[in-house]
């Protein structure tokens, strides 16, 4: 057999192995095996020099994904909600959990805009003693799949979203982050 020969030989068969393992994980990946993720969790934790902590639940329904959260140590009024890019919340003032997650490609907005940042939750809102709750079911983010918000973070900001300005709402420092996981039973 000729040089050129074994050469071709080899080649084929390492492109043959190579696309057998492509599609064998991403059979694995998306198999009925691997069960969906139904249910995330962000414990917020304050940024330094802040006090906002709390708690945000992601429950996938059939209408859209189902958040909930109860936060505490903020200032009374309007905060930006946002789910940003990077699980990363170990950095001072947050800034290495990136911007807010926008697969899409698309402007800054509020939640119930059709053309937004997937991650664009709106505003929570504070009462007089800094607590805050949200209740809201999002038709853009999910749990599995390119828009999932696994691994990514929850950032309460120190101002209000203004839904209309690029790229961020002009929300301010970041008061709060915590990184969604994958939440039990």
């Amino acid at each position: 057999m000729s040089v050129m020969k074994q050469a071709f030989a080899t080649l084929s068969v390492t492109i043959l192995v190579c696309s057998g393992l492509m599609v064998g994980s991403t059979y694995y990946y998306y198999s009925p095996f691997y069960p969906a993720i139904k249910k995330a969790i962000a414990v917020v934790t304050p940024t330094k020099g802040n006090t906002a902590t709390g708690v945000v639940y992601f429950v996938q329904e059939k209408g859209g994904m189902h958040i909930t959260a109860q936060l505490s140590g903020m200032t009374p009024g309007e905060h930006g909600f946002h789910i940003h890019e990077f699980g990363n919340c170990a950095c001072d003032d947050a800034v290495c959990a990136g911007g807010h997650f926008d697969p899409t490609h698309m402007p800054h907005g509020a939640p119930n805009n059709s053309e937004r940042h997937v991650g664009d939750l709106g505003n929570i809102i504070a009462d007089a003693q800094g607590n805050a709750t949200y209740d809201y079911v999002d038709k853009q983010i999910t749990l599995n799949g390119p828009h999932s918000i696994v691994g990514r973070a929850v950032i309460v900001h120190a101002q209000r979203d203004d839904l209309t300005t690029q790229p961020s709402g002009d929300a301010g420092a970041r008061v709060g982050c915590g990184v969604v996981g994958i939440a039990g039973k």
